[in-house]
């Protein structure tokens, strides 16, 4: 099928003060060196390409000692315009959910502060009219359901096994999001075999992303619908994005992948 970019309507937060301070992934090591500099340099390449395919690039200033900040898909979940505000698990983040609340309040938002453990748009991804849960790591399932409740969508729950992928965008990605023909990427194994027939059930035609693809956070993509942002080293899933229509494009994170994210990671989609 013909494939077509739809313009998206992005939150971001440059990583002024991107370090590995303390370790709450499997990808954190307190022992390596990280340079913000660097980090500062690979986040404007990914802002650069979603401003170059017409995307809208909002900014919500860094705060010092919260280095995951960059991180802004884990700040909240925006559906029809409701924003569902993250409760983070982990203490070293939990300050940044106010945060990203108040600079949606501030924007005229309405704002819902959750009661239910969860990690944002990195455990809750928009798939046509269904919401895709991730759990088993930093999203509760009670949060699956208050977010049904104050939405009014369906809500999937899936069960993540693996700690390398500990949300839901680490191993899967959505393609295409309009409900006549949406299409996901995703890594099977991350999934509890429950989970996984949930997802052969619901979509087919999905891409399986293999574990050498995958283990570089290749699903950690973000997608307009036409250009695909992707790992370099994810060659193998590129070529299956080609295979598709899309249009991959390598945006390379590795400085921002020393603390456990990539490209998805540092996106918040604001759905008007």
């Amino acid at each position: 099928m013909t494939r077509t970019a739809t313009p998206r309507h992005y939150l971001m937060c440059r990583p002024t003060y991107f370090e590995v301070s303390y370790e709450i992934n499997p990808w954190m090591d307190t022992a390596i060196e990280t340079d913000a500099a660097v980090a500062v340099r690979q986040w404007e390449a990914l802002r650069d390409a979603y401003l170059a395919w017409g995307h809208t690039v909002e900014y919500i200033d860094p705060i010092p000692g919260l280095p995951d900040m960059v991180y802004a898909a884990n700040g909240a979940t925006v559906v029809d315009g409701l924003v569902y505000s993250a409760k983070f698990r982990h203490p070293e983040r939990q300050p940044e959910g106010p945060a990203y609340q108040k600079w949606f309040a501030d924007a005229g938002f309405v704002t819902h502060t959750a009661e239910q453990v969860n990690e944002g748009e990195g455990d809750m991804l928009v798939v046509g009219d269904v919401i895709l849960a991730g759990t088993g790591f930093r999203t509760d399932r009670a949060a699956h359901r208050e977010l049904a409740e104050l939405s009014g969508r369906e809500v999937v729950t899936l069960e993540l096994v693996n700690p390398h992928f500990y949300h839901l965008d680490t191993a899967l990605t959505v393609l295409d999001a309009d409900p006549a023909h949406p299409l996901i990427a995703y890594h099977p194994e991350a999934f509890s075999p429950a989970s996984q027939a949930v997802l052969a059930e619901r979509y087919p035609d999905a891409i399986h992303v293999a574990a050498s693809e995958a283990a570089h956070l290749g699903l950690n993509a973000v997608s307009d619908g036409l250009h695909v942002v992707v790992a370099p080293r994810a060659t193998g899933f590129a070529e299956q994005l080609r295979e598709r229509g899309f249009e991959p494009h390598p945006v390379d994170t590795t400085e921002l992948l020393k603390g456990g994210g990539g490209a998805k990671c540092c996106t918040l989609e604001i759905r008007r």
